[in-house]
């Protein structure tokens, strides 16, 4: 079973509480500029263990110090609760540096 699809009111709500992120279209996404590349890579490492777990996988783009994490469930259409948790969480993991 698919999750829900958020509303724009919901997105908008939930971005509230998560700064670090802007919406575009049906993802959202964030930019972390990580102190070298290895620490880059360790936090993708974390956060890809944490998107196994939660069978939600976002998509990452590494260019050298900097990585960019995509969210949005492709197969509901668009963003749901499942979005924001993982955008959460990965703002969780990125703070632990």
């Amino acid at each position: 079973m698919r999750p829900a699809l958020l509303s724009d009111d919901d997105i908008a709500e939930a971005l509230k509480d998560l700064p670090e992120w802007s919406r575009t279209g049906d993802s959202i996404t964030r930019t972390v500029q990580a102190a070298s590349f290895l620490a880059g890579i360790e936090l993708v490492r974390r956060v890809a263990v944490a998107a196994e777990a939660a069978n939600h996988h976002p998509d990452i783009d590494i260019r050298w110090r900097r990585v960019t994490f995509t969210l949005s469930t492709h197969d509901a259409g668009g963003l749901t609760p499942l979005d924001t948790a993982l955008a959460r969480e990965i703002d969780r993991l990125e703070a632990q540096g």
